[in-house]
């Protein structure tokens, strides 16, 4: 549960009796902390836990699921996740319902003192008491102990104090729960209570300030889910603009966080973590909904016509044949450093007009990962590499080798210049210290 790209990306039962289901307020009380969870709500928590992927955060490759200890850059120092297994030593064995749901929604621990929000209980003050049983029962009774010691989190001086954390809250946090829109549908409703509670995407996709706060917690700001980069990834608008998703049609989106897979790109870095872990086990209610609300968020207006005109460009050059980058590459009179880059290293498998191949290699000539104003993901991927999710539907986790090893600054930064200036894309240039910037980050 933390703040990862995309993340960090996000059940059913009677609709009036949970906010659960349909994204309205309970009209019921219901007893949060029953001596007995039965089955049926472990086995929702246990859904619960996969839309707010925390095993993306608190589990480390190749050690038992939930147990911590993955480190977390973020701009204040390396933060350790927590081992959250039943296990009473070392993890939340001896939590009461209170103590879970205090920890969750107000980012205190047992012991009373505070969360760093690099655990998003920012988002997740907005669950509902229902979904915090039902996680409370699957945390206790339906995860197995480990007993895994918990990494020290030793940030520099000040922020090592966490009775700072106080004032940061006092600031910017807001343990309000959830409020249904009366005026929207319930799907939308039910969407807008996954984006903005368990599935904390503004963890990644809104801009932060200066002392690391969302610049907004709700659809309410045009600054909601409009992007930014973090980790060395930019994660990218979800608002309904050019830069976002206004390309997409709902059941884009729903097919794209059910398989990582879409017409014009593919899930990486980051997101590729949150489809494999996450959203691709959420049923298909709960993808249409948050596709329906995504759908309604006002993207920003464009500046020029020919931004304007993106859907268009793309469109026309769906196969660029007879495109000037295509001609150069087919004659093979290169006339740029960048054509060059691109002819040997990338033609293989993107091809010479740009198109790719469906589901295994994206098309570049209508990718918005090409057209971002911040080039970081694309920098990063050139140099690093990626690999789609492995999902129940398209299990071949295809992916591209980093080429940071072979190519300089320069290289690189020709290589992605060419790639976003042609094939209609409007990406501006890229210099080689970009490049070099992202480089000296990821090898940190």
């Amino acid at each position: 549960m933390s703040a990862r790209f995309f993340g960090q990306v996000l059940f059913a039962s009677s609709v009036a009796a949970t906010l659960s289901v349909s994204g309205q307020a309970s009209a019921q009380t219901v007893n949060p902390t029953p001596s007995t969870p039965q089955p049926e709500q472990i086995q929702r928590g246990e859904y619960l836990a996969r839309a707010g992927d925390c095993m993306a955060c608190h589990t480390v490759k190749g050690k038992a699921p939930f147990t911590g200890g993955l480190a977390m850059n973020t701009p204040f120092g390396t933060i350790y996740s927590t081992n959250i297994t039943p296990d009473k030593q070392t993890g939340i064995g001896n939590y009461s319902y209170d103590d879970f749901s205090s920890a969750l929604r107000k980012g205190k621990r047992k012991d009373g003192s505070r969360l760093y929000p690099a655990m998003p209980y920012t988002s997740f003050a907005k669950l509902s008491d229902e979904d915090v049983s039902a996680l409370y029962a699957y945390f206790t009774q339906g995860v197995k102990p480990v007993q895994q010691d918990n990494p020290k989190t030793a940030l520099p001086f000040p922020f090592n104090m966490r009775i700072l954390m106080a004032g940061w809250d006092m600031l910017f946090f807001s343990d309000k729960p959830f409020k249904a829109d009366t005026t929207q549908s319930v799907n939308w409703n039910r969407g807008a209570y996954l984006v903005q509670g368990l599935g904390h995407c503004g963890a990644c996709h809104t801009p932060h300030g200066r002392l690391g706060q969302e610049q907004s917690l709700d659809g309410g700001s045009d600054s909601f889910l409009a992007g930014y980069t973090l980790d060395n990834w930019h994660a990218p608008s979800l608002r309904n603009d050019k830069d976002g998703l206004g390309r997409w049609s709902q059941q884009q989106i729903a097919t794209y966080l059910r398989t990582g897979r879409s017409e014009d790109g593919a899930a990486f870095g980051a997101m590729s973590q949150v489809i494999n872990d996450s959203t691709q086990y959420l049923n298909t209610a709960d993808l249409q909904a948050i596709a329906e609300y995504l759908s309604s968020l006002p993207g920003k207006k464009s500046g020029n016509a020919m931004a304007g005109n993106t859907k268009a460009a793309a469109a026309s050059n769906a196969a660029g044949a007879d495109q000037p980058a295509t001609l150069e590459l087919r004659s093979g009179k290169l006339q740029t450093a960048g054509a060059t880059v691109y002819l040997n290293n990338c033609n293989a498998c993107h091809r010479s007009d740009g198109t790719g191949a469906m589901k295994a290699f994206p098309a570049l000539g209508k990718n918005a990962v090409v057209n971002v104003d911040d080039p970081t993901s694309l920098i990063h991927i050139v140099l690093a590499g990626s690999a789609m999710p492995s999902t129940k539907s398209d299990p071949s986790a295809m992916g591209m080798p980093g080429f940071g090893w072979r190519l300089s600054d320069q290289e690189v930064a020709e290589v992605v210049s060419f790639v976003r200036g042609n094939w209609g894309n409007h990406g501006g240039v890229v210099t080689a210290d970009q490049v070099t910037a992202v480089r000296k980050a990821t090898q940190k």
